[in-house]
């Protein structure tokens, strides 16, 4: 509907530009773009419900995924309605790639290099100041911008900064825990059903639909905010990997659109969202020891100034982690099941969700998802 409203704005816009004499003809125009626009969308819609009822469902997301592929050049918005009208979630354009795995992985190293370079001066164990990150960067309207330090506790550092264009802040966690293992710790992330018994302020937490050629899975997450706040929900798309080659473990997601999940009354959908936490064992994945960094952001959709909004997140974050520390290790002290990701592929967990067929085009990557921080 918004080409055919845009059409007709555009036509009466121009019709009061022209005055009484060009008033007729740019009416005359006016109608026929309506005409047009109006046989296109329900066209699409056609279209849409003839492949509806020829088509399986994984066979129509490999037709769309390739239209898709085939318009996005040309006409962008024409495949975006397409797949809208035919209620699938494109996996060629929301899935995390392997770049985005390792941004996150390169940005740990370098500040385990500072890390290693204060160490050696005699300086603490955790790394100074991040330095501004690089172009090709996850957030590039804020690499330019200094990080200031919030908050130094014993087993973390948090630091923020201001994202350009946005009231909102940017927020890195830069910590260590002794007392567990990294898979430990990495499985209690992953788990959702163990999420919902050790967060209270989890409302709803599922997987809707995984991804067969990367291993990314669509997740809606419901969750309290502060009272007099409506609760929130996040729909998003989060991958992970672990490299036992070179011994280290990534969590990405970021913030979609899925058909399936469409926003609710109830809630305020969080849509700017990104988490990335990587864990580096000291020794191994199997032995207690191992630094993490998490780097998270999102916009709350609050009235509240940012400063009230940045004194939140900060205090939050911190109560967050120690609750995600106590809960791993409840589970290395077996009161509760939790279970292996590191073993399993990703399409092997949760068989209830709904897994999408890989294009015949692409080959099959390594199994690999995120840390609101979601974690």
């Amino acid at each position: 509907m918004f080409p055919r409203k845009l059409a007709a704005a555009a036509a009466a816009a121009a019709a009061a530009r022209a005055g009484p004499r060009g008033g007729g003809l740019l009416a005359v125009l006016a109608n026929q773009c309506r005409f047009v626009t109006g046989l296109r969308v329900r066209r699409a819609q056609q279209i849409a419900q003839l492949y509806g009822r020829l088509y399986s469902d994984s066979a129509r997301r490999v037709l769309l995924g390739r239209l898709w592929r085939r318009l996005r050049g040309r006409a962008g918005h024409a495949s975006a309605m397409m797949a809208a009208l035919a209620g699938v979630f494109v996996w060629d354009e929301e899935r995390i790639q392997e770049e985005e795995l390792q941004r996150s992985i390169d940005e740990m190293r370098r500040l385990e290099e500072m890390s290693t370079m204060f160490q050696s001066s005699g300086v603490d164990r955790h790394p100074p100041e991040p330095k501004p990150q690089t172009e090709g960067s996850e957030d590039s309207g804020a690499k330019a911008q200094p990080w200031e330090m919030v908050m130094e506790k014993k087993h973390f550092k948090l630091w923020r900064r201001p994202i350009t264009g946005t009231p909102l802040y940017q927020y890195r966690v830069f910590g260590t825990y002794t007392d567990v293992t990294p898979r430990q710790f990495f499985n209690v992330q992953l788990d959702t059903e163990y999420r919902k018994k050790w967060d209270a302020l989890v409302i709803k937490l599922e997987v809707i639909e995984r991804d067969m050629v990367s291993g990314s899975e669509v997740l809606h997450w419901v969750t309290h905010f502060p009272y007099p706040m409506y609760s929130r929900d996040y729909v998003y798309v989060r991958r992970y990997s672990v490299d036992q080659e070179n011994n280290v473990m990534v969590l990405v997601s970021r913030a979609v659109e899925h058909p399936s999940v469409p926003e609710s009354p109830e809630f305020v959908r969080v849509r700017s969202y990104e988490s990335q936490m990587v864990i580096r064992p000291h020794k191994s994945f199997d032995e207690n020891g191992f630094d993490y960094l998490l780097t998270y952001s999102d916009n709350p959709q609050t009235v509240f100034p940012r400063y009230c909004v940045s004194w939140m997140v900060s205090s939050g974050m911190p109560d967050f982690l120690e609750k995600l520390h106590m809960a791993t290790l409840k589970a290395k002290n077996m009161e509760i099941k939790v279970k292996d990701y590191m073993s399993s592929k990703p399409l092997e967990i949760g068989g209830e969700a709904k897994a999408s067929s890989p294009s015949s085009e692409r080959k099959s990557e390594s199994s690999c998802g995120p840390a609101r921080i979601e974690a």
